[in-house]
């Protein structure tokens, strides 16, 4: 019970941070509206409860529109990242050939020694902008580190004599390492997923605050920041509020798998 109790804060402080900014992010769009005439730029009131941004639109309408391309090119982008690095990690695990494991895992720490930033923006800088290809990006960027923790803890599990008796069974090696090995790395890939998202999410915050995978104008939280700083003193609501919001996403989203599993381990050690 003490337990218990103490998680609860942990999970009720995580879901107060992420539920605003994902109801923004889901609903904010269907909320917005059309937009009406725009007013002078960094004006406060006048119809405008958050004033007006640099071009005069209405801070609140473009907070409501500008939720969805930051939390959901993260979303996209750790799913791709997962989607690669889960299969590329264990066939270096499980391989029993040497030179492979060497093949697939040595490029990835050549990779990993470049920024994922400095990764993002070189190849950006000759792609069209667009969320698509900036999921891509990220997604990609985030691969060698991401594979590198699966073949770490892909390693260790398949050392056990259960995945050797799996393998003179002839069981299949889908089986054994989705099955059994990947089965097993729940909850390391559980610890990883909460940073990996909050990665995503500064990637995608700074891209796009850069100029990067989104137009200069764009209803995007980053974007906005970056493009109303010059006004923070006349208006300072249309860059507090979007950096607040991603703020609060970033800390909640790791809050939430931490505290997840934290009760996932009092509850096994209660069962024993």
């Amino acid at each position: 019970m003490k337990h218990a109790r103490q998680t609860l804060p942990r999970y009720a402080l995580a879901v107060a941070l992420i539920a605003l900014p994902l109801l923004l992010a889901l609903l904010g769009p269907h909320l917005a509206g059309s937009a009406g005439p725009r007013s002078v730029s960094f004006s406060a009131g006048e119809g405008h409860w958050l004033g007006t941004d640099f071009t005069g639109r209405d801070v609140w309408r473009q907070v409501l529109l500008g939720g969805r391309s930051v939390v959901l090119v993260a979303l996209a982008a750790t799913a791709l990242t997962y989607l690669i690095a889960i299969p590329l990690g264990l066939a270096a695990a499980l391989t029993r050939r040497t030179w492979l494991e060497e093949s697939l895992m040595r490029p990835l720490d050549v990779l990993i020694a470049v920024p994922s930033l400095l990764l993002v923006l070189l190849v950006a800088a000759t792609l069209t902008p667009g969320p698509v290809g900036l999921t891509v990006l990220v997604g990609l960027a985030a691969v060698p580190d991401a594979a590198r923790v699966v073949h770490a803890a892909a390693v260790e599990i398949s050392s056990r004599p259960a995945v050797e008796a799996l393998r003179m069974q002839g069981e299949s090696w889908w089986r054994t390492a989705i099955g059994y090995v990947a089965r097993s790395m729940r909850r390391i890939l559980a610890a990883d997923a909460g940073i990996r998202l909050t990665g995503a999410l500064y990637l995608v915050s700074t891209a796009a605050f850069l100029g990067v995978g989104v137009q200069p104008d764009a209803a995007d939280w980053a974007v906005m920041v970056d493009r109303n700083r010059t006004g923070l003193f006349l208006q300072p609501w249309a860059v507090v509020v979007p950096a607040l919001l991603i703020a609060a996403l970033s800390m909640g989203t790791n809050l939430l798998f931490d505290a997840a599993l934290q009760k996932r381990d009092r509850w096994k050690g209660a069962r024993r």
